[in-house]
């Protein structure tokens, strides 16, 4: 349902004219001093109108109206619609981190290559936050920092993890977990323990299917919908998002979860991706393929160069375990896979060459300083969005672009609705 915005200090009229509001009463049928039910997808509308600043507006979807304010209660520098940078695994650091939330959004701290890298990660973006002389980053709690960490869980050490968490003084806003070895009672060990040492942390859980987001949801403040289309690691099975957060949300409701924030994950990498997602019910979106070309992204030049270039994403990435095992990590859990840019390494192997040759291969190519491009021999994990990414900026450029484009989609959505 709508109610007509409040008239005060005039910032709402500058965001949403007098005019504008009257047009859109008009398409919507509103007699004077009506309320009604509305016939636009509750997000593309209200995703639209919170953009715009007009916070009296009362948006037709309740449980998505009660989960953004959630997010906003406990992330309150951040802007709508919540823009996430995933938590790559070494991909993403704290400088990556700080510049997204210092855009409004939330950043976050990938995995390390060992579990000890947290400490010094979490003393950087401790560092670069108190550099900070903006106004956004001062909103966040002063027991907090206004960033996130990943948790690859099967991976992790929780006794590490956890005193290293004790030790700081300024806790992550955020502690997102995925990839467990061992299914929820795995997440629900972690999730305990971490309440317990990061008091004032928010606790996310990263699902890809509807059985594990009914499962996660009693047990997290946000889950993240991971769809098919993401680049790196997720389940061998799935759906893109554009499926399976609807049934996610759709299951919640009748389950009487319906107010968990849902974060939309895989392929989002523009504008687009956002609105769409938005409108499919979701309360915010990660992207990570997007800001690997970012001037923040702790990558190699090769690597970034090879995502730039990279087009149908599609048909030009592969989901395979063959570049973890060529890496020499053998030991993901049998459910999950990665997702990447395919390049010479694997034409071979799928042409029939032993996985052994391709193996040394493979190890030159790394030697010789030759692993990434078209014709190279290691991973380059990436979404199949890949094709959208033509440009390095910085991260904070990114997400405003993102967000105002996503603004501007909405607008005109809802013009060419009205007409």
């Amino acid at each position: 349902m709508l109610t007509e915005p409040r008239r005060g200090d005039g910032s709402e009229q500058k965001a949403f004219d007098g005019r504008s509001w009257l047009l859109l009463e008009k398409s919507l049928g509103r007699a004077e001093g009506q309320v009604i039910d509305h016939p636009y997808p509750p997000a593309l509308l209200g995703s639209m109108l919170l953009n715009l600043h007009l916070p009296s507006l009362i948006l037709t979807s309740t449980m998505q109206r009660k989960a953004i304010a959630r997010l906003k209660t406990a992330l309150p520098w951040t802007s709508a619609p919540l823009i996430i940078g995933a938590p790559m695994r070494v991909l993403s650091g704290p400088s990556l981190a700080v510049e997204v939330s210092k855009a409004g959004g939330l950043g976050f701290i990938g995995p390390g290559t060992k579990p000890e890298d947290l400490g010094p990660a979490l003393l950087q973006a401790t560092k670069l936050v108190q550099e900070d002389s903006g106004a956004t980053l001062s909103k966040c709690k002063s027991d907090l920092l206004p960033i996130g960490i990943g948790v690859q869980t099967w991976a992790g050490d929780l006794e590490q993890s956890t005193r290293i968490l004790n030790g700081q003084r300024r806790k992550p806003a955020v502690i997102w977990l995925f990839a467990p070895r061992h299914g929820q009672k795995e997440l629900d060990e972690w999730a305990l323990r971490l309440r317990d040492v990061s008091k004032g942390s928010q606790i996310w859980i990263q699902v890809a299917s509807v059985a594990d987001a009914i499962t996660a949801a009693p047990r997290s403040d946000v889950l993240v919908i991971q769809g098919t289309d993401a680049g790196g690691h997720s389940l061998k099975k799935g759906a893109g998002i554009i499926t399976l957060l609807p049934e996610v949300s759709d299951a919640l409701n009748n389950l009487g979860h319906g107010d968990i924030p849902l974060i939309a994950a895989g392929g989002i990498a523009d504008s687009r991706g956002v609105a769409a997602a938005l409108t499919l019910g979701a309360s915010g979106v990660a992207m990570g393929t997007r800001l690997l070309a970012s001037n923040e992204a702790t990558i190699n030049p090769a690597y970034q160069r090879h995502v730039i270039e990279a087009q149908d994403g599609g048909q030009n990435t592969i989901r395979t375990q063959f570049y973890n095992h060529l890496r020499g990590t053998m030991d993901w859990p049998e459910p999950f896979d990665a997702r990447g840019i395919i390049n010479q390494s694997w034409c071979d192997f799928e042409s029939g060459m032993p996985f052994e040759q391709a193996k040394v291969l493979h190890d030159e190519a790394i030697e010789l300083g030759k692993a990434w491009g078209s014709n190279g021999r290691t991973a380059t994990y990436a979404g199949t969005g890949v094709g959208l990414v033509n440009e390095v900026k910085g991260a904070g450029d990114i997400i405003k672009q993102v967000r105002e484009g996503c603004e501007n989609i909405m607008k005109s959505s809802i013009e060419a609705m009205r007409t």
